[in-house]
């Protein structure tokens, strides 16, 4: 059997609960798609965004929206109804925009509060080549701690070699106003005199290396190919030497020495180390002579 203060105790404290206002705030996720924002004539909302922005308001609104911004915070109260009409929220960081639908309208009999609005970052593919796979963008924001940058880049839409192949292949062949940026890419210096003999040991062809890019714990490096026969010939990735992650052909095979299709461009991606580790070292003459010369028979020297 309850005691009856403690029941007392508890229907005042139901009482007192339901008596609160609520606290509930509206979230809304930013997908690229203007956000819906009601007003109510007189009433002040809020909207979190938890950024730095500047509000863009239209001149036709004059004097029927106050709109006041700070500390994340963006607030708004219509003074007059106002039509459906869009905001734009800039981001002074980033200069990223999130376009609001605002219109107000009276206030309805016993309507509550409108509640306040968050605004987060939704969930969408990357919008960039090679950008981290479900986030707003790899790149980060000014600011932003560095572990954030790296779980933004722990997951790609694309393999990373792939992304290294194709920004290397445009940065050499297209337009430079064409070449998609890829956050994280640095360029790598590499030497041009960089001893590629090994290469392709049973091709009769030259390589020099180009350049070479680093995303992650990948590289890429650009490696000229020359033919220095009279013959047109085939290359295989098969025929490479060397510790490589992948390897692509700018083109399928080389024309005679000479002509304007003797020369095509290597992508070599390579992990944890850069070409010149990756490589097989070239043997010197020294170590040369010395694994093509048969030892000596051991004995006495003298013929049987």
């Amino acid at each position: 059997m309850r005691h009856p203060v403690r029941q007392a105790c508890a229907g005042l404290l139901l009482s007192v609960f339901a008596c609160m206002p609520g606290h509930a705030v509206e979230i809304m996720r930013w997908e690229r798609l203007p956000l819906a924002v009601p007003l109510v004539v007189g009433q002040e909302r809020v909207v979190f965004i938890d950024r730095n922005v500047q509000v863009g308001v239209p001149a036709s609104l004059g004097d029927k929206l106050r709109v006041q911004s700070a500390g994340g915070a963006v607030y708004l109260r219509a003074d007059a109804p106002i039509p459906p009409t869009r905001l734009q929220l800039q981001d002074v960081a980033t200069g990223e925009l999130i376009l609001l639908d605002i219109a107000a309208g009276p206030s309805e009999d016993d309507q509550p509060p409108l509640e306040p609005v968050r605004i987060v970052d939704g969930v969408m593919p990357p919008t960039r080549f090679g950008d981290a796979a479900g986030s707003t963008t790899a790149r980060t924001r000014p600011g932003s701690a560095p572990q954030a940058a790296g779980r933004a880049t722990a997951t790609r839409e694309t393999p990373v070699p792939v992304v290294l192949t194709r920004y290397a292949a445009q940065t050499l062949y297209a337009p430079l106003r064409t070449v998609e940026p890829v956050a994280g890419i640095g360029r790598v210096n590499v030497r041009r005199d960089l001893a590629l003999d090994t290469l392709l040991p049973t091709l009769p062809v030259r390589a020099q290396a180009l350049a070479a890019w680093r995303l992650e714990d990948h590289w890429v490096t650009a490696v000229r190919l020359t033919n220095r026969s009279p013959r047109r010939i085939a290359l295989d990735p098969r025929l490479l030497q060397g510790d490589f992650a992948t390897a692509t052909f700018q083109h399928p095979d080389l024309g005679p020495a000479g002509g304007s299709t003797d020369t095509t461009v290597l992508y070599l991606v390579t992990r944890r180390r850069g070409l010149a580790q990756s490589v097989l070292p070239a043997l010197s003459a020294i170590d040369a002579a010395t694994h093509l010369t048969p030892s000596r028979p051991q004995g006495d020297g003298h013929a049987k």
